[in-house]
């Protein structure tokens, strides 16, 4: 059963401040109660949490959350929407409306900490949004996000899988990641041409360090390709790295033209290890 509330909520506020959902930022709007409540409990809200959420939208969602959290930041790049979430945090003296883009924010700069990050995420930035939480708030052990299906797959994929790749290794470094169910389409308004699935993330490590991050993207920079042999076409390489990653590969076990997608989350540092840092180091984004 669907609950009425936060249908309401949102075409009123659409109503009342003349809100068009804008298909460009990927903005498909909550609208079911029991899905807001199935997020809840996964995010196992704590009176002292300080929750992350990005994409405020309508503000049902922020509503939902506030009330049970010592602190809310929402944040929301579209400010169109400012009006229909400041009528929606309102009553919540707890709630902080940060009007920003996630990707460019400094995540680490909000205070309180967040310590857990709980969102209905546009889905053009879901991963990179995810990603950059994860290495911006250290503080935060907890992730419970709606993305695009697609996004769900990759960062739980398996080694070996159609669907693995950088994403999932480098979330999987940091965090045990669950898909945790899909989502119809009839819980947005406007309903989204794309399925959803919502994805648990619980962290048991740090982000990866910049040089296995940079090595994770480098070797899955060119999926046809020998692992080696991707990291050696990136601009700025070191001479001699092809050799020393087949090198490396083939002390942890691997053939030396094993391609990335064999390798499991725990290999990449590894592998980093064996090649020696410094010699990744030109494969960091300048």
């Amino acid at each position: 059963m669907v609950s009425a509330g936060p249908r309401q909520a949102s075409l009123r506020r659409l109503r009342e401040f003349g809100v068009r959902p804008n298909r460009e930022l990927g903005q498909n709007f909550l609208i079911d109660g029991n899905i807001l409540r199935l997020i809840g409990e996964a995010a196992e809200l704590d009176p002292s949490d300080v929750v992350l959420e990005v994409g405020g939208g309508l503000g049902v969602l922020s509503e939902h959350l506030a009330p049970q959290v010592a602190h809310l930041h929402v944040v929301e790049v579209d400010r169109a929407l400012e009006a229909p979430l400041r009528d929606a945090l309102a009553p919540f003296a707890n709630a902080d409306l940060h009007l920003d883009d996630a990707v460019r924010l400094d995540l680490g700069a909000l205070q309180p900490a967040p310590t857990k990050v709980v969102a209905n995420l546009p889905y053009g930035i879901a991963a990179r949004v995810l990603l950059k939480s994860i290495g911006e708030l250290p503080e935060a052990a907890l992730w419970v996000a709606m993305v695009q299906r697609e996004v769900a797959d990759r960062l739980a994929a398996a080694a070996g899988s159609k669907t693995y790749g950088a994403t999932s290794v480098l979330a999987q470094l940091a965090c045990e990641v669950r898909l945790l169910r899909r989502v119809p389409r009839t819980v947005f308004h406007p309903e989204p041409n794309v399925d959803s699935a919502l994805v648990l993330m619980r962290r048991r490590a740090p982000a990866a360090a910049p040089d296995v991050a940079a090595l994770v993207h480098a070797g899955f920079a060119h999926r046809r390709k020998a692992l080696a042999g991707s990291v050696a076409l990136v601009p700025g390489a070191a001479e001699g790295l092809r050799e020393r990653l087949r090198a490396a590969l083939e002390g942890l076990g691997h053939p030396p033209d094993e391609r990335a997608e064999r390798l499991a989350p725990a290999e990449w540092p590894a592998l980093a290890e064996r090649v020696g840092h410094d010699e990744l180091r030109e494969l960091r984004p300048r």
